[in-house]
């Protein structure tokens, strides 16, 4: 057997009895792209499979193999070897039967045979390259949304959120995600998408919160053109995005009672009419709803549709907050600092036994959110090897676990404890008002009192 240096190209084996034909034969598609192996019986082909070539040039009548036997010796050996039959003779029957064994082409020996034989090569290439991207593509995707490269932590807790996000891959069943806010709802939402059957079809997230009243049944259900001023075209909604997906609808509990109503019905019938249509659209799709608030209070309060909660609970999944998962809060400090170093090049950084401690004891009333960008503070204050306790901006800590040292009238407390509430929830007066149980006038007049007043 004759052969080139191995070097990084496409390894194709011409196997032929006939010495000469077989040389002018490789000259002749041999290129940067083409290695070339010139293999005179079919024993010797068999031999030298280990060096695993792409394709394989068949004479089909050799003096010490059948040709049938020989292909399906080379397919036990790898069925992914694309065999190129070549033969003296012009038999439909013979080539019939070995493309049907597996055979990837026929060719009758003749002046066109090397034109033949290059396209079919450029074919084989082309297809290879498109299933490897395919292929790329997918791992990418599986190892991207895997649970636990997804998702860091060991702690108890997260196993069991693991277990539940494997039931709820393996079936069709509505999700409903809870938690504080920060905790990783919507990556819970694509681990379940993007490890389900419905991965190849769309994942859309929609923040319902950050969608103006009026706007909300359009941007969902879709509108046609000259539904309302200011519609100039059609727009398909967010739900006929997803259609054959899945459909995440994040603070599902600050929906419209009557947005709730139309919800309803497009979940029963599973269809559903743009605004100004009347073409009735099917669907197909998986709804995840997520929230920090407790649905089932909003219901006994008649904020929420008790026959809506019902039918979106599906199997319900509540995140832990951070500071009840132990060990894990150290597992992610480290991950994001390491993976902010490596983002930034700067050198890798150690956290101290202090600092540690200080992160241990942190309530992060963010969750991973805060601790995420705690950490990468640390890392840019941080001009040594290691982060240390005074490279952590543990806001919370300061102005709450000290708060009841200071002397304070009750006025002052109160007015600490909604500046610290409005830090922690990046200035929503909404948020704050509901978490502290007041009036957002309360607030409002808080603020205004601690305006300072513009210099002169």
């Amino acid at each position: 057997m004759e052969h080139k240096k191995e070097k990084e190209a496409y390894r194709i084996f011409i196997v032929d009895d006939n010495d000469l034909y077989a040389r002018v034969l490789k000259k002749q598609i041999e290129n940067k792209d083409n290695e070339v192996f010139v293999c005179l019986s079919g024993q010797d082909c068999l031999a030298n499979l280990d060096k695993r070539p792409s394709i394989i040039t068949l004479d089909f009548r050799l003096p010490d193999i059948d040709g049938h036997e020989l292909l399906a010796r080379i397919l036990e050996y790898d069925p992914g070897i694309h065999v190129l039959v070549i033969s003296g003779q012009d038999d439909i029957d013979t080539a019939v039967k070995l493309l049907k064994n597996g055979a990837y082409d026929y060719f009758v020996k003749g002046p066109d045979t090397r034109e033949k034989l290059t396209h079919a090569i450029k074919n084989i290439h082309q297809t290879d390259q498109l299933r490897n991207e395919n292929e790329i593509l997918k791992k990418a995707v599986g190892e991207k949304y895997n649970f636990r490269k997804l998702i860091k932590g060991n702690s108890p807790q997260i196993e069991h959120i693991f277990e539940l996000m494997g039931k709820a891959a393996s079936t069709n069943i509505s999700v409903s995600v809870s938690g504080e806010t920060g905790t990783g709802k919507e990556l819970v939402a694509k681990g379940i998408h993007y490890n389900s059957k419905r991965k190849d079809k769309p994942f859309v997230a929609v923040n319902v919160s950050a969608i103006p009243e009026g706007l909300i049944e359009s941007e969902l259900f879709g509108h046609e053109k000259g539904a309302f001023t200011g519609a100039d075209s059609r727009k398909p909604g967010k739900f006929e995005q997803a259609n054959g997906g899945t459909i995440f609808l994040d603070e599902i509990a600050d929906l419209d009672l009557n947005i709730q109503s139309k919800l309803l019905r497009v979940i029963q019938e599973r269809e559903l009419v743009r605004l100004g249509g009347s073409q009735v659209i099917p669907l197909d799709v998986r709804i995840i709803t997520a929230t920090h608030k407790n649905l089932l209070e909003l219901v006994s309060e008649y904020k929420f549709r008790s026959d809506l909660y019902y039918r979106l609970l599906g199997l319900p999944i509540i995140l832990p907050p951070l500071r009840e998962r132990g060990s894990d809060i150290m597992l992610l400090a480290r991950f994001f600092a390491d993976e902010f170093c490596k983002e930034n090049e700067l050198h890798h950084k150690s956290i101290s036994p202090e600092a540690k401690n200080q992160l241990l004891k942190y309530p992060f009333p963010g969750n991973i959110r805060e601790l995420k960008a705690i950490m990468e503070l640390a890392c840019v204050l941080s001009s040594g090897n290691s982060i240390e306790c005074d490279h952590l901006n543990l806001n919370g800590r300061d102005s709450i676990d000290n708060l009841l040292g200071k002397e304070l009238t009750l006025e002052e407390y109160n007015q600490e404890i909604i500046n610290c509430f409005l830090t922690r929830y990046d200035q929503n007066v909404r948020e704050v008002a509901e978490r502290l149980k007041i009036g957002k006038s309360t607030i409002y007049r808080y603020l205004q009192q601690n305006k300072k007043p513009n210099p002169a």
